[in-house]
């Protein structure tokens, strides 16, 4: 199993938004966290990766004991996150943003630049853009490869699909279901029910920062059983 998640907490000062979440993902896994906002989603994800720090329990990764690790420590043993709201940096090229990817590196790696490349060939014409010249989709592309840069082992995706056309979106889907066949394993926090469907193995329901149930991809096309453990409703 490459993350464990046991009686996570975590807040803001002293409001307490994560109560006591456990989970895990096994390697090569992809696992979908649904929700309505304010529900712990963005807090659950940014406590993994330790810009947030945890007031109880414990984080397993990859057998290690990360629960007070510094973030970019987190980053150099395989963690990787692709925030909400994209945060580029949109004074740097596409190609400038790529390199900061490289965590811990102090040259580019010409390779697995090439390699990113293949797998985004819609940033390779882009290179020398700006990226807050790019279009939402293309910048979510560049925060997709920018993490991929660091080569981590287990991705956390928070919130992907936000003003994004439906192009893009399915670039997205099929370039991580590639990932997914290399080895990547993901934890997905999303409210578009399609997209989430598309890419994961399992959906964790999370309301007021509780774990309260899992359903199977198939279950989101159930606008019953949707609506009875999530209070959402398909398009």
């Amino acid at each position: 199993m490459i993350l464990e998640v046991d009686a996570l907490r975590s807040g803001y000062g002293r409001i307490p938004i994560l109560a006591g979440v456990t989970l895990g993902v096994e390697d090569g896994e992809f696992l979908g966290i649904l929700g309505h906002n304010g529900m712990g989603k963005t807090t659950l994800m940014n406590t993994l990766m330790g810009h947030l720090p945890a007031t109880g329990g414990t984080i397993r990764f990859d057998g290690q004991d990360i629960t007070g690790m510094p973030a970019h420590k987190r980053a150099l043993a395989g963690l990787g996150l692709v925030p909400q709201g994209r945060q580029i940096f949109p004074d740097l090229s596409v190609h400038e943003n790529l390199r900061m990817g490289m965590a811990g590196s102090t040259q580019e790696d010409p390779a697995l630049l090439d390699e990113i490349l293949e797998l985004f060939p819609r940033l390779q014409r882009l290179l020398d853009r700006r990226g807050g010249a790019l279009s939402g989709g293309e910048q979510q592309l560049l925060a997709l490869a920018r993490c991929l840069c660091a080569r981590p082992k287990l991705m956390l995706l928070d919130e992907p699909t936000e003003g994004i056309q439906p192009s893009i979106l399915e670039e997205i889907v099929d370039t991580l279901k590639t990932l997914r066949t290399r080895g990547l394993s993901l934890v997905l926090v999303e409210q578009n029910l399609d997209f989430i469907a598309a890419l994961s193995g399992r959906v964790l329901i999370i309301q007021k920062g509780a774990i309260t149930g899992e359903l199977m991809p198939q279950d989101l096309k159930n606008p019953e059983t949707v609506s009875e453990f999530v209070g959402m409703t398909t398009a």
